[in-house]
């Protein structure tokens, strides 16, 4: 993810809030070249992630980075760039590797194991992982257009080897729309665990608060999977 020191976390209210507008006005600092640009991304990073890129203001990022607003633009040029200089941070999600799970030789549990541990991982790794891959689901969500061609290939790349994956284990000969409407299922399994992270942790908070608990979410997300492609087996057959 952002191969960079996270921050400490703060709330900017009263003197900071008033201090972060305030600087806002000074010019970028020579020496603080790094840190600034460090703190920018990581603001910006959790801003796009909850608010996305439209609710989200420059003026917004520079008061929660404690950094200029002007530091913006020399780094970034402006808000569009800042947005974009995340991309580097996304393009391993959320199906990189998918040949690892989607080669002949896995079983159906194994390559599923594979496939959901990309949806899984990032909440494991902390809190930067977890915003990187819920930026990268509200991208695609809520597209914007600056990152039209990398988000469309990597969401062909990853629906493209799932489907040839259900495709060779329900012995199909060709790909249909029925396919289709179980990949996506299947991705919404994995996707909901990041968007729909606050309402797990309103209705049941204790079903993502630890490891055993992440490890327990992959073994469920397995075995619903194998029983989504069962039952589409089951309907074919019936269909038949």
């Amino acid at each position: 993810m952002l191969d960079l020191p996270a921050p400490a976390n703060r709330t900017l209210t009263g003197r900071a809030a008033r201090a972060g507008t305030q600087n806002s006005k000074r010019r970028v600092a020579p020496g603080d070249v790094e840190p600034s640009r460090e703190r920018l991304l990581h603001a910006a990073l959790r801003l796009f992630a909850s608010q996305g890129y439209a609710r989200t203001s420059t003026r917004e990022i520079a008061e929660a980075a404690e950094a200029n607003l002007a530091a913006i633009s020399y780094y970034f040029g402006d808000k569009a760039g800042l947005y974009r200089a995340l991309l580097d941070e996304l393009h391993k999600l959320p199906h990189q590797g998918a040949s690892l799970w989607a080669g002949a030789g896995p079983s159906l549990s194994d390559a599923l194991r594979g496939y959901f541990s990309a949806y899984v991982d990032p909440l494991r790794q902390g809190d930067v992982s977890r915003l990187c891959m819920k930026l990268h689901l509200r991208e695609l969500l809520e597209p914007t257009g600056l990152w039209q061609a990398q988000t469309d290939a990597a969401l062909h790349s990853g629906h493209g080897a799932l489907m040839a994956l259900l495709c060779r284990h329900l012995d199909l000969d060709a790909e249909d729309d029925e396919l289709a409407r179980l990949a996506l299922c299947i991705a919404a399994l994995g996707m909901h665990l990041h968007l729909g992270r606050d309402m797990r942790d309103t209705l049941a908070p204790t079903l993502g608060r630890d490891e055993q608990s992440l490890d327990l979410w992959l073994d469920r997300l397995v075995l619903y999977g194998v029983a989504l492609v069962g039952a589409e087996r089951q309907r074919r057959a019936i269909a038949g």
